[in-house]
């Protein structure tokens, strides 16, 4: 009896210091998740944000994606064109599909690295496995009233004046 008491004192340290480190491995794997994409959120060179209707804003300002593209051909025409930028969730809309194709677009069009936030992970964008979008101008939706339709066109006739017109 007293032999199996020396061996555990012998091994009770070391699984002490076994325990302490896969306890310490498995909560450092879930803190790095959450706060990944604020830790390195100041090492991108441009930041853009999401917002409603497959538009972006940069800056403060809402652009759409055409517009979106001609100021990274502004900045290319100056020599300033980012090597990385981020794209997150405004506090108005969140990131959708079309942002990352838009965004796709602009990676294989300009040649830089894009990421974007997804749920507090950092995913690169991949211009070839992500469909890459014609860039678009954002056009609002058109509200049609139907009091305010030119009555020829409703009633469909010919193009001559009402009542037949015979001799």
């Amino acid at each position: 009896m007293s032999r199996v008491s020396k061996i555990l004192a012998r091994c009770a340290p070391a699984l002490l210091v076994l325990g302490m480190l896969l306890v310490a491995g498995c909560h450092r794997e879930s803190t790095k998740n959450t706060v990944l994409t604020a830790a390195v959120k100041d090492q991108f060179d441009m930041t853009i944000q999401a917002y409603k209707s497959n538009q972006f804003e940069l800056d403060g300002a809402v652009l759409s994606a055409l517009d979106l593209g001609g100021h990274f051909a502004y900045l290319k025409e100056q020599g300033q064109l980012p090597k990385s930028v981020l794209l997150e969730r405004s506090d108005d809309s969140k990131i959708h599909k079309r942002h990352l194709e838009y965004l796709a677009r602009l990676v294989l069009d300009y040649h830089f690295t894009g990421y974007y936030d997804d749920k507090g992970q950092l995913r690169r964008i991949d211009p070839l496995g992500t469909k890459a979008r014609q860039l678009e101008d954002y056009h609002a939706p058109i509200h049609t009233d139907s009091d305010s339709a030119p009555a020829s066109g409703m009633h469909g006739g010919g193009g001559g004046p009402p009542g037949g017109g015979g001799m």
